[in-house]
């Protein structure tokens, strides 16, 4: 298979790791990957903010970049959600259907597509798992706790094949960060207050790290960590399961 790996502005810029973590972990599964140099953000911001009609370049730019392979694979669920569900283009219509369907976040992904069973990952530690609004809620990678259904999660199936690693419980399983893109900047005292609710469940129960498939919410979560002067380092789920 073709896999084109799709890197989001965030993690680019602020957590390369996460990046190089993602392809290190696919390529060490037999996946050959392919980087689109010229990639650059998929517009999600824009449209957050109410104004997805002015995110054509965004939208034509990734089709020419994404088209061509067989799968696309992000370490990022609300920017994989905006793909799936925004990805337009009044000229290449059938090439933005084409990505809309083959577009995965990385648990996603290594669950469903490469059904991955084992893993030769070590990470002897206690681990919080945050799972983020838009992968649950849109992508659905875990069950929402208000539903009376068999609960599952695609990141803490994966979690579970690393050795040493203990995942600590959490009182809200589900609950928001606060972060949500540009609510953290238009609602600050709010998403702040919700942050702090968050990471506080995270350290009540013994978390060394924070881990989740969204950069964003948890660079919301470092942020507060830093402030209280908390030695808790968040982590992405690819971090953790290339981790050895």
């Amino acid at each position: 298979m073709k896999v084109g790996l799709f890197i989001p502005c965030y993690v680019d810029q602020f957590y390369p790791g996460a990046a190089i973590a993602t392809l290190q972990l696919l390529e060490k599964l037999g996946v050959t990957v392919s980087y689109p140099k010229n990639q650059t953000c998929c517009g999600q911001p824009m449209a957050n903010s109410g104004f997805e009609h002015l995110t054509g370049g965004c939208n034509e730019l990734f089709i020419k970049n994404f088209a061509e392979f067989d799968y696309i694979v992000a370490p990022s669920g609300s920017c994989v959600l905006h793909i799936k569900e925004h990805l337009h283009s009044h000229e290449h219509e059938a090439g933005a259907a084409g990505i809309s369907s083959k577009i995965y976040e990385l648990s996603s992904f290594l669950t469903d597509v490469l059904k991955v069973e084992s893993l030769p990952s070590k990470f002897p530690f206690k681990v919080g798992v945050h799972q983020s609004c838009h992968g649950q809620r849109g992508l659905h990678l875990s069950q929402m706790s208000e539903l009376v259904a068999a609960p599952f999660s695609k990141p803490h199936s994966l979690l579970k094949m690393v050795k040493g690693i203990e995942i600590v419980p959490l009182s809200r399983i589900d609950e928001c960060c606060g972060f949500g893109g540009t609510f953290c900047v238009a609602e600050e005292a709010v998403s702040a207050k919700m942050g702090k609710d968050r990471v506080e469940d995270h350290l009540s129960h013994g978390a060394e790290f924070i881990t989740g498939v969204d950069m964003s919410c948890l660079m919301h979560m470092e942020g507060i960590l830093n402030r209280r002067g908390s030695k808790v380092k968040v982590l992405h789920l690819a971090e953790i399961l290339n981790a050895d």
